[in-house]
């Protein structure tokens, strides 16, 4: 006798790991969109690029890009988003002294100061945010503001990562006011020796920091101080 047909509710039946092989190459895509797109920005700036010119150099087609993001700025947004996570991976660990040491480079230190500092000098050298910040500099401060949402909370997850590896209070405002610094040194670049001092006054102060009441907390995404979405 042969086995019974399978009624019609039977699951498809699909070839093991073939799911898992077509989410890896959405990822490949993904960054090699991504990695395409800090090229061109690098090459002919942020206005000057388009769609087109992110799917050519990618080598992808211009319906697979569309597949993954709808307009260059959620490529920006995708972007800026992949540069905060790779930056703050090293920063947490310079936070928490667990960075390895890199032959030929200073040590890496440890504690919240050391890894502003480092995140500073980073942002200073990152060509693509350099050239973002040259020519739509409140586009890219909306990005990393509640204004976006979306990358807004990246960023501020972030800087709660940073101070948790630090031991340090990782309520709204102090992730606020670490945010805060970081993005006037991206938009305005200081020296060296300036960086270092606020990056250890600022530790400082977020030590000394006592909890605020929640009913006075700033909450992201109110307010719109500067017209930028920040909360007051």
């Amino acid at each position: 006798m042969s086995p019974p047909e399978p009624g019609p509710s039977a699951a498809p039946v699909r070839p093991a790991g073939t799911r898992a092989r077509s989410g890896n190459a959405m990822l490949r895509t993904r960054a090699a969109i991504l990695a395409a797109a800090l090229r061109c920005v690098e090459r002919q700036g942020v206005r000057r690029t388009t769609m087109s010119d992110i799917a050519g150099t990618a080598g992808v087609a211009k319906a697979t890009l569309y597949n993954h993001f709808r307009t260059k700025d959620d490529v920006l947004v995708a972007l800026v988003e992949s540069t905060v996570l790779a930056l703050a991976d090293r920063a947490v660990a310079v936070a928490g002294g667990t960075a390895e040491q890199v032959p030929g480079r200073p040590a890496p230190g440890s504690g919240l100061a050391d890894a502003l500092v480092l995140l500073t000098g980073e942002l200073a050298d990152a060509p693509a945010l350099r050239r973002l910040a040259a020519d739509e500099p409140a586009l890219l401060v909306r990005l990393v503001s509640p204004a976006a949402p979306d990358a807004w909370m990246t960023v501020r997850d972030a800087a709660a990562r940073l101070l948790t590896a630090a031991g340090l209070p990782t309520s709204d405002l102090a992730a606020t006011l670490v945010l805060r610094h970081l993005v006037h040194h991206l938009v305005w670049p200081s020296t060296a020796e300036d960086a270092v001092v606020g990056a250890e006054l600022l530790s400082r102060g977020l030590r000394a920091l006592r909890p605020v009441p929640a009913a006075v907390a700033p909450q992201a995404g109110t307010g719109a101080a500067g017209g930028l979405g920040w909360p007051s």
